[in-house]
């Protein structure tokens, strides 16, 4: 029995028209696929319409995979792709499967020999890097930081200390409605001279990126909000 492929489909970072931000080879595949494993329904729909899809929402198929989905469940989804079904893997916002509950999936698909085709987009994470002018030869992504405010202090000394050494970027990130305090806690933790790049609202009209060290940011604070942000850091 033949087995469909898994498709990794970028969607845009933001409300975007997905032709400003999306190759149109892929916005091409995805008027193929039927049957997607999503990380948030709702916004999945409004990128498909916007894709060339509206009328035909009704047609797809739609499956979650997001923090709440259950391993056996997660496990189920090989049965997608029998009789040479192909699967879009696509997540609230970017590359699926990198700092995304996508990413088992992938490693679902690898297991049982499934062919994984990653497709071209919008990375919030490169473009930070790209945009910083911080060492993009070495880097590491560091995730979330700790909820919790002395944790998350303790954590950005340690990424700190790490980047020293090693000259690395740290590049890390923050639920929306934190953003705010973690940049706080960053000038508050960090040393005056180590660099700091706040990438906000990437490829939105209202994108805002710029770095500078810790002693510059507290002489121009800003307010982020709940806009996305991708921070870096450079010791």
């Amino acid at each position: 029995m033949s087995k469909g492929k898994l498709y990794l489909i970028p969607s845009p970072l933001g409300e975007n028209d997905p032709a400003e931000v999306i190759p149109a080879p892929v916005l091409d595949k995805l008027q193929e696929i039927r049957t997607f494993v999503v990380e948030e329904t709702r916004t999945v729909r409004r990128y498909l319409s916007k894709a060339g899809l509206k009328g035909h929402i009704g047609e797809l198929e739609f499956h979650l995979l997001n923090e709440h989905t259950s391993q056996a469940e997660i496990e189920s989804y090989i049965s997608l792709f029998e009789d040479g079904n192909d699967v879009g893997l696509i997540s609230e916002a970017g590359l699926p499967a990198v700092a995304d509950p996508g990413a088992q999936l992938v490693a679902l698909a690898h297991k049982h020999g499934i062919e994984v085709v990653p497709f071209v987009g919008p990375s919030s994470l490169m473009m930070a890097l790209m945009s910083s002018g911080l060492n993009g030869q070495s880097f590491a992504f560091c995730g979330y930081l700790p909820a919790k405010t002395d944790e998350r202090r303790s954590r950005l000394r340690a990424i700190e200390k790490i980047s020293a050494a090693h000259s690395q970027t740290q590049i890390f990130i923050e639920t929306p409605y934190r953003n705010d305090q973690l940049f706080s806690d960053i000038l508050s933790s960090c040393l005056p001279g180590t660099r700091i790049c706040a990438a906000i609202n990437i490829t939105m009209p209202d994108a805002f990126i710029k770095t500078m060290t810790v002693a510059q940011w507290k002489q121009n604070k800003i307010t982020i909000g709940k806009r996305p942000c991708v921070f870096c850091l450079l010791a």
